[in-house]
């Protein structure tokens, strides 16, 4: 019964949930996330390995199959009876059986030395899992192409310069007079009255500080600030509120918030193997990019700190902005692949800057965009020619009170490291200079001449078979060659032997005794002790021939010179500087088996842990500093192992006037820099100006709004995109007077209600005739949960926290993001991928998400909170309904709100009574009661699309 009455009462207090919601959350588009990944990590592979039997430039089609679309992987082929994808079972179809060569019939590639990496076959897992998306050459809409008259690529609108066009003079109709307040009210009327809508009405005054409030802090108002603005009657009411909002510290809490979607933010690496997964100074990049905004700090110095911080002179010890460079150092890693690091980190400069899809070029030529390989390859220099510094640079000092203990345990994990090492590299050492250990090492190294240098099984097949370090028998393979050149008086023998074709007729140690006994070889030549070893008895084997020189070299393993020079040559082999076995301390890793790897991995993770989390660890910045210059080369299909033309290090080729002039400053990560933030650059302005449009509205002006290419949507207001663009500018880059410009005006201030003949002419609202209603997202949502509970802590910057903790009570921009192990609740709630850069966040509406709300711990402590508010506890029945609609929504119940909410409160106690009289005590085993009737019905407002949306 009470389940009955408490579903009921929500439907009661939610009238108009449907169609809210429908309304409210947009419907999601192709996604252009699936095709990227099919660009990046599919059509190469196809490409390479696939097209040339199975698609149209095939000169024999195999199996009359294709791969060349998505149509004819769907058809399949005659020996694969038309199942090579299985639309109704996608996991399970053919085509990942072929290329992970379970199918033994028709593994893919057919050749073993093609076959596909681990790394491809997940990702052709994943794409497959994905509905097998793939990008089509289809021709492109007129509206986004060039002008037909010009060939010219930079005649599309995003390449050309904007232009403050003429502020139209619309005349309004009867019903929109006095609507105009600012000058983008008069583009956008103008548009309007072309299609005969009127724009809505003004909003209330609730409504718009509610709406101002959660733009600009991520956060509902007051009560109390609600009550001031209501009585304001002044002209400037709003300006006043619009500038306390941006003054607050938490303006940079919500608008960091945006841009750490496009600088693909998380605390974490993803997999990498053993390692420590955490960055240990993420959060150092995200307490900037808070700061930046706070501070105002013009976009354009923004952008250059977060590309070349480094690079720039710093005001005597001021390392802060050091901290910046997160943006390019904080993607994921890759499995340590740093051609896909260096591809990510090309991705969120060129589509987080500029709105362009440069790294498409990797593999090709863009195929819709004048984006060339070879800038690929010039940007790839760039940051090829960058490096992470060993140590990162300190840009504060920690709390002092702590920084005595933190020094204390990372001095004896380093201790536990070092004595891990020491031990190890002694022992191994031990192991290289033991007749055995060197036995095997020189039968390996022999047998590896014979073996070609990319025929990677047959080598790892030797190392295995002799148990020995594959990096010390590589270098006893190199030292037998340069023994070789240097006619080396110990090693001949081993070198003869190693030759090759010859031994199948006389063994090399034959054919050298005989050489020695019948004078064409002078005994002068060889060291006399190796000379016995051979001659006393010849052998046909390697395995003899190289235990005969371990046991020799062994007699003369002496810690000091030895006075006879042949006995000296022979100590050397062990002893010499760069003697093969005689590895530096600081290679002791590379001696380490996989057990012993995991044992200093588990140390080092350990000491990782604790710089990543001891509140005494000193901030330091996730930086970027030149290292070796890079000169780049094209590689081939995007094949590093394939190498093309050189090109030089320097800019889009698109977006220079004449042709680009090659960097000279370091890597040209400054020059780069500067060359995307210059007034003169046509889209980063307007790419900045459409996300600040897009969060304000739902939807940006360019819909597409991390792609300005001539695939993206056209600008739904190319004129007012302009004249914004070029005020950013005018306005010395100024987010804030950005957002003031955009919130003064009457097409920001409409209400969100339906117009049905505006909605019949245009039912996405792409002409702005209404404010568009916005469920609040992720962060706000739980940061509005904690705020009407009295339980938010406002404290701004440091080290993550684990919100999924319902105890968790920080803002949730400081929530610690796993990239690898991404928390369902972020996903439930369309948190953004810290994969790749993100321009706009998915909206969806799906049960998980009512589910949370209803079972949540953490939403049903925050119930309890609300009723345990001191306001609230102890005022009467009538009263603390009108303060829990102040407190959730900010407003006061309608009369019947709060006539159902008595009801509800009645019936619940009258069932508590009912429940006495059946039994006084909870048998045992039963769990303690949940919710009280006021926490139960706090929660049920908790739960409503009112406070959920924005209108």
């Amino acid at each position: 019964m009470l389940r009955l009455v408490f579903f009921l009462t929500l439907a009661l207090l939610m009238p108009a949930a449907r169609a809210r919601a429908q309304e409210g959350s947009n419907q999601n588009p192709a996604d252009p996330a699936k095709i990227e990944f099919f660009e990046k990590k599919i059509r190469p592979v196809l490409v390479e390995r696939c097209y040339s039997c199975h698609s149209d430039e095939a000169k024999k089609l195999k199996g009359k199959f294709k791969l060349d679309s998505r149509e004819a992987l769907l058809k399949g082929g005659e020996e694969f009876d038309g199942i090579v994808i299985d639309v109704k079972k996608l996991e399970e179809s053919a085509i990942l059986k072929m290329v992970s060569r379970v199918d033994e019939d028709y593994p893919m590639p057919p050749k073993e030395k093609d076959k596909l990496t681990e790394e491809q076959v997940k990702d052709f897992e994943t794409w497959v899992k994905m509905g097998v998306p793939y990008a089509k050459d289809e021709k492109k809409p007129a509206a986004t192409q060039p002008s037909a008259s010009s060939n010219d690529p930079k005649a599309h609108w995003s390449f050309q310069a904007p232009v403050a066009a003429e502020v139209p003079q619309p005349a309004p109709s009867a019903a929109a007079l006095g609507w105009v307040k600012t000058d983008i009210d008069r583009f956008v009327l103008a548009e309007l009255n072309e299609k005969g809508i009127v724009p809505s009405k003004l909003a209330d005054k609730r409504t718009l500080i509610r709406r101002a409030t959660f733009d600009l802090l991520g956060l509902p108002p007051t009560p109390e600030e609600i009550a001031e603005f209501d009585a304001d009657t002044s002209t400037d009411a709003f300006d006043k509120v619009i500038d306390r909002l941006l003054a607050s510290p938490h303006y940079g809490e919500r608008w960091g918030r945006h841009w750490l979607d496009v600088a693909r933010y998380a605390d974490s690496k993803g997999y990498v193997f053993e390692e420590e997964r955490r960055f240990p100074f993420s959060y150092t990049y995200r307490d900037w990019v808070i700061q930046a905004f706070n501070s105002d700090l013009p976009y354009d110095q923004f952008l250059v700190h977060q590309i070349a911080a480094d690079r720039l002179d710093p005001k005597g010890d001021d390392t802060r902005h050091l901290a910046a460079l997160g943006f390019i150092t904080l993607g994921r890693r890759f499995l340590n692949n740093q051609h896909d690091i260096i591809d990510d980190r090309i991705d969120v400069v060129t589509r987080g800057t500029m709105g362009l899809t440069v790294s498409c070029a990797r593999c090709h030529n863009h195929k819709y965009d004048p984006i060339p390989t070879a800038d690929y390859y010039s940007l790839y220099g760039v940051f090829a020619s960058s490096r992470e510094p060993a140590e990162l640079p300190l840009i504060n000092a920690p709390d002092p009170k702590e920084a005595d203990a933190f020094k204390t345990e990372l001095a004896a994990r380093e201790a536990e490291i070092e004595a891990f090492k020491k031990a190890r590299h002694a022992e191994l050492a031990a192991v290289m200079k033991s007749a055995q250990g060197l036995s095997s090492q020189l039968q390996a190294a022999i047998e590896l001449r014979g073996v070609k240098a990319d025929d990677s099984d047959a080598r790892r097949a030797i190392i295995e078979k002799h148990n020995v370090n594959r990096f010390v028998t590589q270098r006893w393979t190199a030292r037998l060659v340069t023994a070789r050149k240097d006619g080396d008086s110990v090693l001949s023998p081993l070198i003869a032997l190693s030759e090759g074709p010859g031994r199948a007729v006389k063994p090399p140690s034959l054919v050298l005794a005989e050489q020695i006994v019948t004078g064409r070889l002078s005994d002068e030549s060889l060291n006399p002790h190796v000379v016995a070893m051979v001659v006393i008895a010849p052998t046909t084997s390697v395995k003899a021939l190289a235990d005969r020189y371990a046991n020799l070299v062994a007699q003369f393993d002496k810690p000091e010179p030895l006075a006879d020079a042949s006995e000296e040559a022979l100590r050397q082999v062990l002893h010499a500087a760069d003697a093969p076995g005689n590895v530096a301390y600081a290679d002791v890793g590379k001696l380490l088996d996989r057990a012993q790897k995991a044992g200093l991995n588990a140390l080092v993770q350990k000491r990782d842990a604790l710089v990543a989390t001891h509140p005494g660890s000193p901030p330091r910045a996730m930086a970027l500093e030149d290292g070796p210059i890079v000169e780049p080369v094209i590689f081939k299909r995007g094949n590093a192992a394939n190498r093309g033309d050189p090109v030089p290090r320097q800019f889009l080729s698109i977006l220079t006037d004449d042709k680009p002039t090659p960097f000279t400053d370091g890597s040209g990560r400054l020059e780069l820099a500067r060359a995307i933030a210059s007034k003169d650059n046509p889209l980063t302005a307007r790419v900045m100006v459409n996300r600040v449009w897009l969060h304000h509205f739902d939807q940006g002006i360019v819909r597409t709004p991390s792609d300005f290419g001539t695939r993206g949507e056209p600008p739904t207001h190319p004129e007012l995109l302009d004249y914004l663009a070029v005020k950013f500018v005018e306005d010395g880059w100024s987010v804030k007077k950005l957002h003031k410009r955009i919130m003064q005006s009457a097409v920001y201030q409409q209400t969100s209600g339906q117009v049905d003949a505006a909605y019949a002419v245009d039912p996405e609202n792409r002409l702005l005739w209404r404010m568009n209603r916005r469920r609040i997202d992720f962060e706000s949502l739980r940061d509005s949960l904690l705020f009407a509970a009295g339980q938010l802590d406002l404290t701004v910057g440091g080290r993550p926290v684990d919100i999924n903790d319902p105890q968790a009570t920080r803002r949730t921009v400081y929530g610690f993001i796993d990239r690898q192990n991404l928390p369902g609740m972020f996903r439930t709630f369309d948190f953004a991928s810290p994969d790749a850069t993100v321009a706009q966040r998915f909206n969806t509406s799906v049960p998980q998400q009512a589910l949370f709300m209803m079972n949540s711990p953490f939403v049903l402590q925050q119930a309890k909170q609300i009723v345990k508010r001191p306001d609230l506890a102890a005022a009467p029945a009538a009263q603390r309904i009108e303060l829990l609609y102040q407190t959730v929504f900010g407003r006061s119940p309608a009369p019947e709100e709060a006539e159902l909410a008595l009801q509800f409160i009645a019936l619940e106690a009258s069932q508590k009574k009912s429940e006495a009289l059946v039994a006084t005590t909870p048998p045992p085993g039963k769990p303690p009661e949940g919710l009280s009737a006021w926490e139960k019905y706090a929660q049920a407002l908790l739960q409503t699309n009112e406070f959920a949306f924005v209108d």
